[in-house]
Protein backbone atom coordinates (compact mmCIF):
# COMPACT_ATOMS: atom_id res chain seq x y z
CA UNK A 1 0.00 0.00 0.00
CA UNK A 2 1.31 3.43 -0.96
CA UNK A 3 1.96 5.81 1.93
CA UNK A 4 0.01 8.84 0.75
CA UNK A 5 1.50 11.12 3.41
CA UNK A 6 5.00 10.26 2.21
CA UNK A 7 3.95 10.82 -1.41
CA UNK A 8 2.52 14.23 -0.60
CA UNK A 9 5.64 15.19 1.36
CA UNK A 10 7.78 14.26 -1.65
CA UNK A 11 5.53 16.23 -4.01
CA UNK A 12 5.79 19.28 -1.74
CA UNK A 13 9.58 19.01 -1.51
CA UNK A 14 10.10 18.74 -5.26
CA UNK A 15 7.51 21.41 -6.10
CA UNK A 16 9.16 23.87 -3.74
CA UNK A 17 12.56 23.18 -5.29
CA UNK A 18 11.09 23.84 -8.74
CA UNK A 19 9.38 27.06 -7.64
CA UNK A 20 12.43 28.46 -5.84
CA UNK A 21 15.11 26.95 -8.12
CA UNK A 22 16.87 25.83 -4.95
CA UNK A 23 17.78 22.13 -5.12
CA UNK A 24 16.36 19.88 -2.42
CA UNK A 25 17.50 16.67 -0.74
CA UNK A 26 16.59 13.37 -2.40
CA UNK A 27 13.08 12.05 -1.77
CA UNK A 28 14.11 8.44 -1.29
CA UNK A 29 14.10 9.06 2.47
CA UNK A 30 10.34 9.53 2.10
CA UNK A 31 9.38 6.90 -0.49
CA UNK A 32 12.21 4.38 -0.27
CA UNK A 33 14.67 3.20 -2.89
CA UNK A 34 12.61 0.56 -4.70
CA UNK A 35 8.93 1.51 -4.34
CA UNK A 36 8.15 2.36 -7.98
CA UNK A 37 4.39 2.76 -7.45
CA UNK A 38 5.11 5.42 -4.83
CA UNK A 39 7.66 7.14 -7.08
CA UNK A 40 5.22 7.29 -9.99
CA UNK A 41 2.51 8.52 -7.61
CA UNK A 42 4.78 11.45 -6.73
CA UNK A 43 5.34 12.07 -10.43
CA UNK A 44 1.59 12.07 -11.06
CA UNK A 45 1.07 14.55 -8.23
CA UNK A 46 3.67 16.92 -9.66
CA UNK A 47 2.22 16.68 -13.16
CA UNK A 48 -1.36 17.28 -11.99
CA UNK A 49 -0.27 20.38 -10.10
CA UNK A 50 1.22 21.83 -13.30
CA UNK A 51 -1.87 21.28 -15.45
CA UNK A 52 -3.32 24.74 -14.88
CA UNK A 53 -4.47 27.32 -17.38
CA UNK A 54 -3.60 26.23 -20.90
CA UNK A 55 -0.85 23.76 -19.86
CA UNK A 56 -1.56 20.28 -21.25
CA UNK A 57 0.13 16.90 -21.59
CA UNK A 58 1.65 16.68 -25.07
CA UNK A 59 3.54 13.41 -24.78
CA UNK A 60 6.07 11.38 -22.83
CA UNK A 61 9.80 11.07 -22.42
CA UNK A 62 11.81 7.93 -21.84
CA UNK A 63 14.79 8.30 -19.55
CA UNK A 64 17.96 6.32 -18.91
CA UNK A 65 17.78 4.35 -22.15
CA UNK A 66 21.51 4.37 -22.89
CA UNK A 67 24.24 2.71 -20.85
CA UNK A 68 26.14 5.99 -20.84
CA UNK A 69 23.29 7.85 -19.15
CA UNK A 70 22.56 4.96 -16.79
CA UNK A 71 26.18 5.18 -15.63
CA UNK A 72 25.87 8.94 -15.22
CA UNK A 73 22.72 8.57 -13.12
CA UNK A 74 23.71 5.43 -11.26
CA UNK A 75 20.61 3.51 -12.38
CA UNK A 76 20.17 0.25 -14.28
CA UNK A 77 16.80 0.55 -16.02
CA UNK A 78 14.78 3.07 -18.03
CA UNK A 79 11.94 5.18 -16.71
CA UNK A 80 9.40 7.58 -18.16
CA UNK A 81 7.93 10.99 -17.52
CA UNK A 82 5.43 13.42 -19.01
CA UNK A 83 5.99 16.18 -21.55
CA UNK A 84 3.90 19.27 -20.90
CA UNK A 85 3.13 22.07 -23.32
CA UNK A 86 5.06 24.62 -21.26
CA UNK A 87 8.22 22.50 -21.58
CA UNK A 88 8.26 22.93 -25.36
CA UNK A 89 10.79 25.61 -26.36
CA UNK A 90 11.10 24.50 -29.99
CA UNK A 91 10.28 28.03 -31.17
CA UNK A 92 13.79 29.00 -30.08
CA UNK A 93 15.50 26.55 -32.43
CA UNK A 94 17.46 27.48 -35.55
CA UNK A 95 17.59 31.21 -35.01
CA UNK A 96 14.15 31.57 -33.45
CA UNK A 97 15.58 33.43 -30.46
CA UNK A 98 17.39 32.36 -27.29
CA UNK A 99 15.76 29.91 -24.91
CA UNK A 100 15.34 31.11 -21.34
CA UNK A 101 16.83 29.04 -18.51
CA UNK A 102 14.69 30.78 -15.88
CA UNK A 103 12.81 27.60 -14.93
CA UNK A 104 15.88 25.35 -14.78
CA UNK A 105 17.84 24.30 -11.72
CA UNK A 106 20.77 22.06 -12.77
CA UNK A 107 20.29 21.52 -16.50
CA UNK A 108 22.03 19.11 -18.84
CA UNK A 109 21.37 18.52 -22.55
CA UNK A 110 21.22 15.41 -24.71
CA UNK A 111 20.44 14.52 -28.33
CA UNK A 112 17.56 12.17 -29.15
CA UNK A 113 15.18 10.89 -31.79
CA UNK A 114 11.57 11.89 -31.18
CA UNK A 115 8.41 10.32 -32.59
CA UNK A 116 4.95 11.70 -33.28
CA UNK A 117 2.23 9.06 -33.05
CA UNK A 118 -0.38 8.68 -35.79
CA UNK A 119 -2.71 6.54 -33.68
CA UNK A 120 -3.23 5.19 -30.17
CA UNK A 121 -1.10 2.39 -28.73
CA UNK A 122 -3.76 0.79 -26.56
CA UNK A 123 -4.60 -2.71 -27.86
CA UNK A 124 -6.89 -5.05 -25.99
CA UNK A 125 -3.98 -7.45 -25.49
CA UNK A 126 -0.57 -6.19 -24.32
CA UNK A 127 1.07 -8.91 -26.41
CA UNK A 128 0.01 -6.96 -29.48
CA UNK A 129 2.44 -4.16 -28.59
CA UNK A 130 5.12 -5.55 -30.85
CA UNK A 131 7.95 -3.71 -32.55
CA UNK A 132 6.00 -3.82 -35.81
CA UNK A 133 2.94 -2.40 -34.07
CA UNK A 134 4.77 0.60 -32.63
CA UNK A 135 6.57 1.19 -35.93
CA UNK A 136 3.19 1.29 -37.63
CA UNK A 137 1.96 3.85 -35.08
CA UNK A 138 4.70 6.38 -35.86
CA UNK A 139 3.71 9.26 -38.12
CA UNK A 140 7.15 10.88 -38.27
CA UNK A 141 10.49 10.90 -36.52
CA UNK A 142 12.12 14.20 -35.54
CA UNK A 143 15.49 15.34 -34.20
CA UNK A 144 15.31 16.48 -30.59
CA UNK A 145 17.27 18.09 -27.81
CA UNK A 146 16.10 17.26 -24.32
CA UNK A 147 17.13 19.61 -21.54
CA UNK A 148 17.09 17.29 -18.55
CA UNK A 149 17.08 18.78 -15.08
CA UNK A 150 17.03 17.70 -11.46
CA UNK A 151 15.44 19.42 -8.53
CA UNK A 152 17.61 17.21 -6.29
CA UNK A 153 20.87 18.72 -5.08
CA UNK A 154 24.02 17.70 -6.94
CA UNK A 155 22.08 15.16 -9.03
CA UNK A 156 22.34 12.84 -6.02
CA UNK A 157 19.60 10.58 -7.31
CA UNK A 158 18.56 6.98 -7.04
CA UNK A 159 15.98 5.41 -9.30
CA UNK A 160 12.95 6.42 -7.25
CA UNK A 161 14.29 9.97 -7.02
CA UNK A 162 14.49 10.44 -10.78
CA UNK A 163 11.12 8.75 -11.38
CA UNK A 164 9.45 10.97 -8.80
CA UNK A 165 11.04 14.07 -10.34
CA UNK A 166 9.18 13.45 -13.62
CA UNK A 167 12.12 11.44 -14.94
CA UNK A 168 14.41 14.44 -14.42
CA UNK A 169 12.58 16.48 -17.04
CA UNK A 170 13.21 20.10 -17.92
CA UNK A 171 12.53 21.42 -21.41
CA UNK A 172 12.65 20.05 -24.94
CA UNK A 173 13.31 21.21 -28.49
CA UNK A 174 12.19 19.31 -31.59
CA UNK A 175 12.99 20.03 -35.22
CA UNK A 176 10.40 21.09 -37.79
CA UNK A 177 11.10 18.64 -40.61
CA UNK A 178 10.14 15.08 -39.84
CA UNK A 179 11.05 11.86 -41.60
CA UNK A 180 8.84 8.83 -42.08
CA UNK A 181 10.21 5.46 -41.09
CA UNK A 182 10.38 4.63 -44.79
CA UNK A 183 12.93 7.41 -45.06
CA UNK A 184 14.91 6.79 -41.87
CA UNK A 185 15.86 3.80 -39.71
CA UNK A 186 16.15 5.10 -36.12
CA UNK A 187 18.59 2.46 -34.87
CA UNK A 188 21.06 3.37 -37.62
CA UNK A 189 21.33 7.11 -36.94
CA UNK A 190 24.46 8.74 -35.58
CA UNK A 191 24.43 11.76 -33.28
CA UNK A 192 26.95 14.48 -32.51
CA UNK A 193 26.21 17.19 -29.96
CA UNK A 194 28.38 20.29 -29.83
CA UNK A 195 28.49 23.24 -27.44
CA UNK A 196 29.99 26.41 -28.90
CA UNK A 197 31.37 24.32 -31.75
CA UNK A 198 33.12 21.71 -29.59
CA UNK A 199 31.80 18.14 -29.66
CA UNK A 200 30.72 17.16 -26.17
CA UNK A 201 28.63 14.04 -26.78
CA UNK A 202 28.14 11.45 -29.50
CA UNK A 203 26.32 8.21 -29.99
CA UNK A 204 24.09 6.10 -32.20
CA UNK A 205 20.49 4.98 -32.41
CA UNK A 206 21.56 1.52 -31.27
CA UNK A 207 22.67 3.03 -27.93
CA UNK A 208 19.00 3.67 -27.09
CA UNK A 209 17.86 0.24 -25.82
CA UNK A 210 19.27 -1.20 -29.05
CA UNK A 211 16.74 0.77 -31.14
CA UNK A 212 14.69 3.91 -30.36
CA UNK A 213 11.65 1.97 -31.59
CA UNK A 214 12.32 -0.66 -28.93
CA UNK A 215 12.35 2.18 -26.38
CA UNK A 216 8.98 3.30 -27.76
CA UNK A 217 7.65 -0.27 -27.46
CA UNK A 218 8.86 -0.44 -23.84
CA UNK A 219 7.11 2.84 -23.08
CA UNK A 220 3.88 1.74 -24.74
CA UNK A 221 3.81 -1.35 -22.51
CA UNK A 222 4.55 0.62 -19.34
CA UNK A 223 2.05 3.38 -20.14
CA UNK A 224 -0.70 0.83 -20.74
CA UNK A 225 0.13 -0.95 -17.47
CA UNK A 226 -0.09 2.36 -15.62
CA UNK A 227 -3.54 2.96 -17.10
CA UNK A 228 -2.53 5.95 -19.23
CA UNK A 229 -1.73 4.59 -22.72
CA UNK A 230 0.00 6.51 -25.49
CA UNK A 231 -2.38 8.40 -27.76
CA UNK A 232 -2.45 9.71 -31.33
CA UNK A 233 -0.69 13.04 -31.58
CA UNK A 234 1.60 12.41 -28.63
CA UNK A 235 5.23 13.41 -28.97
CA UNK A 236 7.63 10.81 -27.58
CA UNK A 237 11.25 11.58 -26.73
CA UNK A 238 12.76 8.12 -27.07
CA UNK A 239 15.91 8.63 -25.00
CA UNK A 240 19.47 9.85 -25.20
CA UNK A 241 21.81 8.60 -27.93
CA UNK A 242 24.88 9.61 -25.93
CA UNK A 243 25.87 11.08 -22.56
CA UNK A 244 24.14 14.24 -21.36
CA UNK A 245 26.35 17.29 -20.77
CA UNK A 246 26.06 20.53 -18.79
CA UNK A 247 25.71 23.94 -20.43
CA UNK A 248 25.49 27.56 -19.35
CA UNK A 249 23.75 30.79 -20.34
CA UNK A 250 25.09 32.04 -23.66
CA UNK A 251 26.02 28.58 -24.92
CA UNK A 252 25.13 27.52 -28.47
CA UNK A 253 24.05 23.90 -28.58
CA UNK A 254 23.77 21.95 -31.84
CA UNK A 255 22.71 18.36 -32.39
CA UNK A 256 23.47 16.73 -35.72
CA UNK A 257 21.53 13.49 -36.14
CA UNK A 258 22.02 11.73 -39.44
CA UNK A 259 19.03 11.92 -41.74
CA UNK A 260 17.90 15.25 -40.29
CA UNK A 261 18.94 18.87 -40.62
CA UNK A 262 21.06 20.04 -37.65
CA UNK A 263 19.08 21.33 -34.67
CA UNK A 264 20.49 24.48 -33.06
CA UNK A 265 19.54 26.50 -30.00
CA UNK A 266 21.13 29.21 -27.85
CA UNK A 267 20.37 29.64 -24.16
CA UNK A 268 20.09 32.71 -21.96
CA UNK A 269 19.49 33.21 -18.27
Amino acid sequence: MIDQDAVQAAVTRLAEAQATRVPCPPVRDLIGTDDLPAAYAVQQGLVRARLVGDVTVVGRKIGATSEAVQRQLGVDQPDFGYLLSDMDVSAGADGGGPVSMRTLVQPRVEGEVAFVLAHDLDPADEADLTLDAVRGAVEVALPALEIVDSRIADWDIGFTDTVADNASSGLFVVGRDGRTLDELEPRDVTMSLTINGEERSSGTGAACLGDPLEALRWLAVQARRFGDPLRAGHLILSGALGPFVPFAPGDRVEATISGFAPLRVTFEE
